[in-house]
């Protein structure tokens, strides 16, 4: 099927067909996570009398930032500073903290350059340039291809555009798929590897209120951080980086958010949501509940063994929250009915017109996959997606058994993380100085391996297999104890050694990884051939239909990839009263005197010795409509004139629901004021030189 839009040969179809066919698909309000090259000029124009020329778009991308973490950030220096959430770099905070030293506790100051210290397996991408190699990727799939061929020809013609790109520009080079197959773009980056910690704050402030507060309004928090961007052991010296604003935000004020929202599913069609309501969520969420109580457990042995867990509970807590906000939105009769209504008109659409580029068959596939998907789910979940091995021990080994494999593979047959494009972020990885406690690993596997003979009984071929005659305690005592791949000179070793040292490897955690490979491969090789694949191609001719009609009016799903949001500043009303726009830092004084000191309303020594310096006007947290998702934790909150505002960094409770469908009621996004960071940096902490350094014009 070729893929073109053919939006040209149905310029008759009225635009109030689109509007009744995606309902928050074509963009309502300020509904929208919009591709750098296909931004809505006209809406903003008509809208806000605003038009972000080629200049402003190319300076905000070029000073836009992703980070490895799995958060986004923004270049805003010339020397390579980035700014981007407490919460984001929380892991390598954790990775640099020792028994000693304990940074998320007591945060990071490094008040001269020669003080800032290199984090481990970190990389930062900056967007260059983006290319359509649609019509490329399409070429490859031959007529007559089946769901399992036409995945595999794309992805051989993706591993060939990649590497060639990297060869002829030196950038990173990922094509990303959109609109779930309908487009495929080239995105090249410029790839920072040396990144060093200059400034944290301690965790009580940027996450002040804890679980309690998280996703709710008002909040008090300064989750904020800044790393450096170093090249040839120098500071980085960049071409765009976004400069502050001197009088931060007030109300209405239009504001944009630059970053990497991480996934949404608002192209499913009504069968794959209710795939998701009531399979993929509550199975995700009993799966958080579990892993929440076994690292609640080990963190309550000590203050040691608390320190050591906490920034993979805070990740699962953080998980379980935002899960139960999705699946609540599915719940919803109100939400499901909206989009069957939708869909059922685009349906109509294509049974009366075969040119828009789908069939009702398109949809009929989607709902075989699903079906497919709870076949086997519990088979690619346990083995190919890690339920059956928490453990950073087995997945370092399940990448050295498998890159030993796919490096004898030509390149465009490669699984695609062991792509040539990918070898050297995987052996960072695996050259990672970040340290791995063994009775943790233990208690993780522990619960790992008891929860798959509970799903599949001790009886099961597999089972047997894996636990080899031990109880699951006692199996992950033997793996962990009887590895080497905690020393990452093991693993740098086994890298080095190719196929023919991990075949003469005698390492539990190896063997282990190598008695399951066959058939975790041949599960992964099942569920792209029978769920993904035939979704890709159903999803695809479902979007060639929605291009016909709607033009450049749809946008694509998130996929962490760089995105362009916009809205206002202003809150919203929540139970007959009016929540205010923003909060002040005198307000989180207040609150800490309201819970006498204590946590999580607990604020750090620094700040209790600085009480009387600090400005109590100061804006702390405000919200606003633009729209935002997981994974634009980081972003920046930049004006008219692209200059810094606010950093991004939560959502209310009623944005959980964007994941499915964007609402401006009062769904909201929740940012650190610029004008709180420099207060901080400037009366709390005394880092007099990183505020110049940001004010620099």
């Amino acid at each position: 099927m070729n893929r073109h839009c053919r939006a040209t040969r149905h310029v008759c179809v009225a635009m109030w067909v689109a509007s009744v066919l995606f309902p928050g698909v074509v963009a309502t309000g300020d509904e929208g996570m919009w591709l750098y090259n296909q931004l809505p000029r006209k809406l903003l124009r008509d809208r806000y009398g605003f038009v972000p020329d080629e200049d402003w778009a190319r300076h905000v991308m070029h000073s836009s930032a992703r980070l490895s973490t799995g958060g986004s950030g923004s270049v805003v220096s010339r020397d390579g500073l980035v700014m981007t959430n407490h919460h984001v770099v929380s892991s390598l905070l954790h990775r640099l903290s020792s028994q000693d030293r304990n940074y998320v506790e007591e945060g990071f100051f490094a008040r001269s350059r020669d003080q800032e210290v290199e984090c481990p397996n970190v990389e930062v991408d900056i967007l260059r340039d983006i290319e359509d190699v649609t019509a490329r990727v399409n070429a490859a799939v031959g007529k007559g291809d089946g769901p399992g061929a036409a995945e595999k020809a794309r992805r051989g013609a993706i591993a060939e555009i990649e590497k060639e790109s990297k060869e002829k520009s030196g950038l990173h080079s990922e094509v990303v798929t959109l609109y779930r197959g309908g487009r495929f773009h080239l995105y090249r980056y410029k790839r920072y590897d040396d990144v060093r910690m200059v400034f944290a704050p301690e965790v009580s402030i940027a996450y002040f209120g804890g679980d309690n507060d998280n996703f709710e309004f008002p909040r008090f928090c300064l989750d904020a951080s800044f790393v450096r961007l170093y090249e040839d052991g120098k500071p980085a010296k960049v071409d765009s980086y976004l400069r502050w604003s001197e009088k931060g935000v007030s109300k209405d004020d239009l504001v944009f958010v630059s970053g990497h929202p991480g996934r949404t599913s608002r192209l499913n069609t009504v069968d794959h949501l209710r795939f998701l309501r009531d399979v993929a969520y509550p199975s995700y969420l009993e799966l958080i509940y579990r892993r929440e109580i076994a690292l609640q457990q080990f963190g309550g042995k000590s203050a040691e063994h608390k320190r050591r867990a906490k920034d993979s509970l805070f990740g699962v807590q953080n998980s379980r929250k935002a899960i139960r906000g999705m699946l609540a939105g599915l719940q919803d009769p109100a939400v499901l009915e909206s989009k069957l209504r939708a869909e059922r008109t685009l349906q109509a659409a294509v049974a009366k017109d075969r040119g828009l580029g789908a069939t009702l068959g398109d949809w009929d596939r989607i709902s075989s996959s699903m079906a497919a998907s709870r076949r086997f789910r519990d088979e690619y979940n346990f083995l190919e997606g890690g339920r059956a091995f928490w453990s950073t021990l087995f997945r370092h080994a399940r990448t050295i058994v498998r890159l030993a494999d796919e490096r004898a593979r030509p390149n465009a047959d490669r699984l695609p993380e062991f792509r040539e494009t990918a070898i050297t972020s995987v052996k960072r990885g695996l050259e990672s100085p970040a340290p791995i406690y063994a009775d943790l690993e233990t208690a993780t596997l522990t619960d790992s391996l008891t929860h798959f003979a509970q799903a599949w009984g001790l009886e099961h071929p597999l089972v047997r297999l894996v636990l080899a005659g031990r109880s699951p305690s006692d199996r992950a005592f033997d793996l962990v104890s009887g590895t080497k791949l905690i020393d990452v000179e093991e693993r740098k070793r086994l890298f080095e050694g190719g196929k023919a040292a991990v075949d003469a490897s005698t390492d539990s955690m190896v063997l282990l990884a190598r008695d399951v490979d066959s058939l975790a491969r041949a599960v992964r090789e099942k569920y792209e051939g029978l769920v993904t694949g035939v979704r890709k191609d159903a999803y695809a001719n479902i979007a060639d239909a929605k291009f016909a009609v709607t033009g450049t009016g749809v946008y694509p799903d998130a996929t962490f990839t760089l995105r362009l949001a916009f809205g206002t500043v202003e809150g919203w009303k929540e139970g007959g009263a009016f929540v205010p726009f923003h909060t002040t830092m005198g307000g989180a004084l207040d609150r800490n005197k309201q819970h006498a000191n204590a946590d999580p309303y607990k604020l750090p020594e620094t700040w209790l010795a600085k009480v009387d310096a600090i400005d109590r006007s100061t804006p702390f947290n405000f919200v606003s409509t633009p729209d935002i998702i997981g994974g634009n934790s980081g972003s920046p909150v930049v004006n008219r004139g692209a200059e810094v505002v606010g950093l991004i960094f939560d959502g209310n409770i009623h944005s959980l629901v964007l994941d499915v469908v964007y609402t401006q009621e009062r769904a909201r996004a929740v940012s650190v004021s610029s004008e709180a960071i420099i207060e901080a940096l400037q009366s709390v902490y005394g880092m007099g030189d990183l505020v110049t350094e940001l004010r620099a014009r």
